[in-house]
């Protein structure tokens, strides 16, 4: 096999057509590729490339295609290609000549076709001339300086090649949860479509909600009648580009961006967050990218307990064995089993002797504890709030009344203030904050004084109106100002005394990276102690993926605001919603909560759409054991209005 994703997909058991659609067209783009690579005639490898885009396109059935002799009359396909295409579709088997050209090709330089921007010439290239052949080898020659003297390359070449090699590192290692939620659900929709499928259910880490994925987990129950043909079924999904193993009760794919109806796209992205994740090149990624998933089918009895097996995580997995272990019995993914009915028998054999449990509540109830959330099951004191009855009343999305950091075409956004507004209101909140950039933060087009000051006029006028026609909305009017040395805000005084609120946010990450954790807070702590500060944005500066922090003691910055929330002063900690921030982490959440920090879940929408970011802020608000109470934004418009006198 092939590396780099490139393989030809195990044939399903069914019968013809052996292959999908789609995983026949991804075979040929394969080829065609492994064919540049190796220098192949140009218009051979066309010919592939052609026929590739032309079957994906197709709405046909291929098995009948096939049948009726109709494939071969397709402009495109030639004699040759269609006798190829006909043994790969009627017989289930690959053409020996592209089985050769996989097992021939060098694993490193087909990884290498990731890299964004570079293609199979420019490696052919640099193969024949530096003897690169993996993705280890270009990353030393070009950090020898040793590409950009080639003909057709130069420095920037030579640069954007290393960046994309960092980019492509981060982007296989994990998917942030807004992707991983978007392949999982989209998976879950198709196969619970499927006759014979009595449930099926994303479980893993994206179950949980962490904020990034290593791959998805799916159990779906099924009878056993219909075990064999849901299987077969599955397989036959759109959007798989590879099968990596059937068997009994697992199956384990590849999924790619074809799976969604509707297609993919990553929408409007934060300039600043764009930067750091790898501009247009991380969009390119993105656009063709894949994620591994696991499916595992279980008869109905069975679903509960593997459902919450595979749901994890290990640590909570493991309190619980050891739970059910000193209750004198075994707890895994096939069951609750009292050992001394069980004896030696493993799996499903000793299954027959679980205790019956027609949900996961019903499990916990077996060893004597409250159903625990999945957010929650982190091992970070869940189960003792279980023993205790003690577990919180998590926050939800219908909880959510507003939010304060958003932005407008004012500063970088993509809608205007009244655009902004009519989408939240139709979301069914009573308020919406706007804090557009503040003037430092010139790549977001930050807004002056006076622009800023103008604006403030405008809502005020849109608020006096919905109150005259009774209507149950206001907007609240602040300012993102980026934080300045010395804590400093980025306005005048005497302009920031007439804002409602502002989000205070550190934008020059690459200074603030370079200073100790001391000094970054010492300057957070003085920058809270500023009359104007209401809420600390994206509080460390991460960028999922895309770069880590800067160094800060938050337990020590949490701490101070925690002092002046007590002497009533409103200082507000922000859990960015924004899927590539989700800053505070929520391992923090925790935290603020039980200093007394109050935290607002803000989606730092940069569009109408980016509103509904929110639902990934409450997300990890339930993860960090946030409740209704906790949370800013649960709260009236009045009664928010007159937390900020």
């Amino acid at each position: 096999m092939a590396g780099g994703g490139f393989s030809l997909p195990k044939a399903r058991p069914s019968g013809p057509p052996y292959f999908s659609r789609n995983q026949v067209a991804n075979a040929l783009h394969q080829v065609a590729v492994l064919l540049e690579l190796q220098g192949a005639n140009v218009f051979r490898v066309r010919s592939y490339q052609n026929a590739s885009r032309m079957l994906g396109s197709l709405t046909e059935d291929l098995g009948e295609l096939v049948a009726t002799g109709r494939l071969l009359e397709m402009k495109g396909i030639g004699k040759g290609l269609g006798s190829a295409l006909t043994q790969v579709i009627a017989e289930g088997l690959w053409p020996s000549d592209w089985v050769e050209l996989h097992a021939s090709t060098p694993e490193g330089m087909i990884e290498m076709l990731g890299i964004p921007g570079l293609g199979p010439k420019r490696i052919k290239l640099m193969n024949q001339e530096l003897g690169v052949d993996s993705v280890a080898s270009l990353k030393e020659a070009a950090e020898a300086g040793k590409i950009a003297p080639m003909k057709g390359f130069g420095e920037k070449s030579q640069a954007r090649m290393l960046d994309g090699i960092e980019l492509l590192a981060r982007f296989r290692a994990r998917r942030r949860l807004d992707v991983g939620l978007m392949y999982g659900e989209a998976f879950e929709a198709r196969i619970s479509q499927i006759p014979g499928v009595l449930k099926v259910q994303l479980a893993g880490s994206a179950r949980r909600r962490k904020e990034t994925i290593g791959d998805l987990d799916l159990v779906v129950g099924v009878d056993a009648e219909h075990h064999e043909s849901v299987a077969n079924a599955i397989l036959s999904l759109p959007g798989i580009a590879d099968i990596k193993g059937a068997g009994d009760s697992k199956i384990s794919l590849i999924l790619d961006t074809s799976i969604f109806e509707e297609g993919f796209t990553v929408g409007h992205i934060d300039p600043n967050v764009l930067d750091a994740i790898g501009g247009d090149d991380y969009e390119q990624l993105e656009s063709g990218g894949t994620i591994d998933a696991q499916v595992r089918l279980v008869p109905p009895e069975v679903f509960p307990f593997t459902l919450a097996y595979f749901t994890g995580s290990k640590e909570h997995n493991i309190a619980m064995r050891q739970r059910a272990i000193d209750r004198g019995m075994r707890l895994n993914e096939f069951g609750l089993i009292p050992e001394a009915k069980a004896g030696d028998l493993k799996g499903m054999a000793a299954a027959q002797y679980s205790l019956p449990a027609v949900d996961e509540a019903e499990i916990y109830a077996h060893l004597d504890l409250p159903w625990v959330t999945p957010e929650l099951r982190e091992d970070t004191g869940e189960i003792k709030a279980a023993e205790l009855q003690n577990l919180p009343d998590l926050i939800t999305s219908a909880n959510i009344r507003g939010a304060w950091h958003n932005h407008t075409t004012l500063s970088d956004g993509e809608a205007s203030l009244e655009e902004m507004a009519e989408t939240a209101r139709k979301m069914g909140w009573n308020w919406l904050g706007i804090a557009d950039h503040s003037p430092t933060l010139k790549i977001a087009n930050g807004a002056s004084a006076d622009d800023l000051l103008a604006q403030g006029t405008t809502i005020q006028s849109y608020n006096a109106a919905w109150v005259k026609e009774g209507v149950d909305f206001r907007l609240f009017h602040g300012v993102e100002s980026d934080i300045l040395p010395g804590g400093k805000l980025d306005h005048p005084d005497d302009v920031l005394a007439t804002l409602d609120y502002t989000v205070a946010s550190v934008h020059a990450i690459s200074k603030w990276r370079a200073r100790d954790e001391l000094e970054n807070t010492e300057e957070l702590i003085r920058c809270i102690d500023h009359p104007a500060t209401t809420v600390l944005g994206h509080p460390t500066g991460r960028i999922l993926q895309g770069r880590d922090g800067y160094e800060v003691d938050l337990f020590a910055v949490l701490e101070h605001m925690a002092e002046h929330n007590e002497e009533g002063r409103l200082k507000a900690v922000e859990l960015n919603a924004s899927p590539y921030r989700l800053d505070l982490d929520w391992r923090l959440c925790k935290h603020a909560k039980g200093l007394g920090v109050p935290v607002i879940i803000n989606p730092d929408a940069h569009s109408v759409r980016g509103l509904a970011d929110i639902s990934y802020g409450v997300m990890a608000a339930r993860k960090g054991w946030l409740e209704q109470g906790d949370v800013l934004n649960t709260l009236p418009a009045e009664e928010l209005a007159s937390r900020l006198v």
